[in-house]
């Protein structure tokens, strides 16, 4: 039986030409050497030797930027050349005439190292799903309001860490930290007795802004050049103790993952819908009825050691990408090519589509043991019935690293978990 073209993607295939992501990859025999790539099917078409292969289909201008070693001198050239390149990826894969030049630089992807596709610059978390937050609301204040006041009125995030954005398949050491249990009167130092995930849609931010003019949600596109799956992981002990006042800190800034390809903002055009009614009317730059519909029907999967954990839907997130892009710098702050911002845990209204353990648990556990490994994955609907995949996200929980010992804290309760403790059966 003669060997299957790379070029004739099985039926269903999510990384079809309607797809096309971006990511960084090397070979064994260039190990050093980091390349673009798109993906298509089970393979990575090497941009960097494209213009040379086809410089009919590709311009050259652009082949500078398909010959850096990341994605962002391409992201900061803007919209117009992202459209440009994406157009001639797709004649490339696509056109029979091409298929004699484009095949030698196809690569399985079996045979190649694929690294953090773009050079992180900040790096913003929210907290957009209504759902999420009104459940983790009801966990800690069972008698208040599950909502914060201000939750409807607009989207809740922070600034995380950049550095420690990581790419799949990156191992995730289970972070020290204090911990102080309420039964506790002073706080215990040790490993994260609660590490958990979080579920979550990140995106990608190409042309930068000028310091001091807000964007717009009609600008969402002209800035925006990708969509990514983010896992952020979060160790809700340090977090619990930590947060207050000023928010999330050591119990977040271990790591986030993110996938290898960056799948293009236009490639999500069928999947665009409209976010959940508001029961608020929004103030001006909040306002989203007069412009493209913001949700996206992304259907994310999350796996626990291989077995199917959740799915939950992007759809019903309260907050769009564009409201968020537009809060995020209505103020003046100004994006930078490389900026990551993420849609906070996705959680649906069904118990089958939560995206955190300390949702599904309702906080009690079991939470991560060392040796778990969770791996997200996502689809989204494309044109004549395609799917849009986006690359899964991967991360092997290893033990805490070994430190000096820390003399115990006189008068430390019994309640608080000992170092080393990696039980998923902790509280």
């Amino acid at each position: 039986m003669p060997e299957q073209s790379p070029f004739d993607l099985a039926e269903g295939d999510p990384f079809g030409p309607h797809t096309l992501p971006y990511g960084v990859f090397s070979t064994a025999d260039a190990p050093d050497r980091r390349r673009l790539g798109v993906r298509y099917g089970s393979h990575v078409l090497d941009l960097s030797a494209l213009p040379s292969a086809l410089p009919g289909v590709v311009r050259p201008p652009h082949a500078e930027l398909l010959a850096a070693p990341n994605l962002n001198p391409l992201l900061a050239a803007g919209r117009a050349v992202w459209q440009e390149v994406r157009a001639a990826v797709r004649t490339a894969v696509t056109a029979p005439e091409h298929r004699p030049a484009v095949a030698p630089l196809l690569r399985p992807l079996d045979e190649v190292t694929l690294h953090l596709p773009f050079e992180v610059a900040d790096y913003v978390d929210f907290y957009s799903s209504e759902h999420h937050a009104t459940n983790v609301g009801r966990i800690f204040r069972p008698n208040g309001a599950a909502l914060p006041p201000n939750w409807k009125h607009l989207p809740i995030g922070y600034h995380g860490r950049s550095g420690t954005v990581v790419v799949t398949g990156t191992p995730v050491v289970r972070p020290n930290g204090q911990r102080k249990a309420p039964t506790d009167t002073v706080p215990t130092f040790g490993p994260s007795a609660r590490l958990d995930i979080e579920a979550e849609v990140g995106f990608v931010v190409g042309a930068p802004s000028e310091h001091g003019e807000p964007v717009g949600q009609d600008a969402f596109r002209d800035h925006v050049f990708g969509i990514c799956l983010v896992n952020d992981w979060s160790a809700r002990d340090i977090q619990a103790w930590e947060y207050q006042p000023l928010g999330p800190f050591l119990g977040k800034s271990f790591a986030t993952s993110v996938s290898a390809w960056i799948t293009p903002v236009d490639a999500f055009d069928e999947a665009r819908t409209p976010p959940p009614a508001r029961d608020f009317p929004l103030l001006p730059y909040l306002d989203d009825a007069d412009v493209e519909p913001g949700g996206i029907d992304i259907r994310i999967e999350v796996t626990l050691n291989g077995e199917r954990l959740s799915t939950p839907p992007f759809s019903a997130m309260y907050w769009t990408a564009a409201q968020q892009l537009a809060h995020m710098t209505v103020n003046g702050a100004s994006l930078r090519t490389g900026d990551l911002f993420a849609s906070g845990t996705v959680s649906g209204p069904e118990p089958d589509q939560l995206g955190c353990l300390l949702e599904i648990t309702q906080g009690k556990g079991p939470y991560l043991q060392d040796g778990d490994e969770v791996t997200l994955s996502a689809w989204a609907p494309g044109p004549d019935g395609a799917r849009i995949g986006l690359g899964e996200v991967t991360g092997h929980v290893l033990p805490a690293p070994e430190l000096v010992t820390v003399p115990a804290v006189a008068g430390a309760g019994a309640g608080s978990a000992a170092p080393g403790t990696t039980s998923r059966d902790a509280p």
